[in-house]
């Protein structure tokens, strides 16, 4: 290893810059981690709001694991974070609409089969084409030899109908944050390889019981300072060349969006939003499991914050990538949101507040085709979750690029 006795600085206190921090603490190696904002986490943050009257603290977003996420498990047990920080379930699609989808507890393939054969709400033969259609991507290792859009690629296997409107495209857009008709088919195909194409329990849903700064960066954050690294909240930095002449080396994790602060002939992307809308109910108020999803309107998802954080009565819908939503204003799509839940059943009262949250530039755009990756040069690295080469912007890919950068250094 080479002599890094001035350390390494990581700009970016997200899940990728504290993953990045973290491995290098494992090798020994002192880490200065900058952060502009008040909160570790970055687009995966706690965040504390004052409009509802008590000040309460809420999620920026409302994320979902899976059990094929090992290196982010791997460095939340390095950091001390329990088990019970997330809940796990069987993989599990259900909406307040007759369509459910579960899969069986048998290895694969007899597991994903037999969920698919046993779904409810589409027709036998769509089950039964879902079932071809996936065996038939095991044959070629889920990978296409020249990537196409995730609406070309269904629309090659037949596989439209109920089971694109229930399952494969609300898939698509939980998982790239990006319109089937721009997703890259290869990256979503490299979900499904890992979830419905995994062996075991890779399929499960893992949902966070603690809010999202404090199931890993904040543990993280205190994981660099007992290894002798140090966290600099609110420190924000836009001279790379000054920052690199007082450390060894630098690792920027900042988000795309932000590059260019710091990188001036950065690469340019195009953006995804996501749009969470919190609705406080009366404590009553509960779903029937802890995520159930909406099929016909402007809200995919919607969680159950009782079921999950304690927070009774708080019910948090999900609208991923872009859409006619964005041209609401944020109170008419909180009502917008309530009307949905309403029609389905699901609440009976109007909610004694609602705040949404508009992460407008959450993700990038997943589109097929290479996406155009900062090259490291003169000591400096770069992590985020727009760096992996094949996954789509997760946790999982923030926390693998900061361990990639990581252990680049040498």
């Amino acid at each position: 290893m080479a002599n890094l006795g001035r350390g390494v600085a990581v700009v970016g206190a997200g899940y990728a810059g504290m993953a990045a921090a973290v491995a290098l603490a494992e090798r020994g190696v002192r880490a200065t981690v900058f952060e502009s904002g008040p909160v570790p986490g970055g687009r995966a943050r706690r965040i504390r709001i004052t409009s509802d009257g008590q000040g309460n603290e809420l999620d920026n977003g409302q994320h979902i694991l899976i059990g094929a996420y090992t290196e982010i498990y791997r460095l939340m047990h390095t950091v001390g974070v329990p088990k019970t920080a997330l809940m796990r379930m069987p993989l599990e699609i259900r909406y307040t609409t007759r369509f459910h989808f579960r899969r069986l507890g048998l290895p694969n393939p007899l597991g994903l089969a037999g969920g698919l054969l046993l779904a409810r709400g589409i027709p036998l033969s769509e089950r039964l084409g879902a079932a071809k259609f996936m065996a038939h991507l095991k044959e070629t290792n889920f990978h296409l030899a020249a990537d196409v859009s995730v609406t070309e690629l269904l629309a090659r296997h037949q596989q439209n109908g109920r089971i694109a409107h229930y399952m494969w495209l609300p898939l698509c857009v939980s998982a790239l944050n990006t319109p089937p008709e721009l997703a890259s088919a290869n990256t979503f195909l490299a979900v499904l390889r890992d979830t419905l194409g995994g062996t075991g329990d890779a399929s499960d849903l893992l949902l966070p019981r603690v809010d999202l700064s404090r199931l890993f960066p904040e543990p993280a954050a205190e994981y660099v300072r007992s290894h002798g690294g140090e966290i600099r909240l609110q420190s924000p930095v836009k001279d790379l060349g000054a920052l690199r002449q007082s450390f060894d080396r630098v690792i920027v994790a900042v988000g795309p969006h932000q590059l260019k602060t710091v990188l001036p002939d950065a690469p340019e992307y195009s953006y995804q939003p996501i749009y969470t809308c919190y609705l406080q109910y009366g404590e009553h108020v509960a779903l029937p499991i802890p995520m159930i999803g909406l099929a016909d309107g402007l809200v995919q998802w919607v969680f159950d914050r009782g079921a999950l954080l304690g927070e009774k009565g708080r019910l948090a819908c999900v609208i991923s990538a872009q859409g006619d939503h964005q041209q609401l204003s944020l109170d008419e799509l909180a009502e917008r949101c309530h009307r949905e839940l309403a029609a389905a059943h699901l609440v009976s009262e109007q909610p004694a507040w609602s705040r949404v949250i508009a992460e407008k530039r959450a993700t990038i755009t997943c589109s097929p085709g290479a996406k155009p990756i900062p090259v490291a040069t003169d000591g400096i690295s770069f992590a985020g979750d727009y760096t992996d080469p094949e996954y789509p912007p997760t946790l999982e890919a923030a926390v693998r690029s900061g361990v990639r950068a990581a252990r680049s250094i040498n």
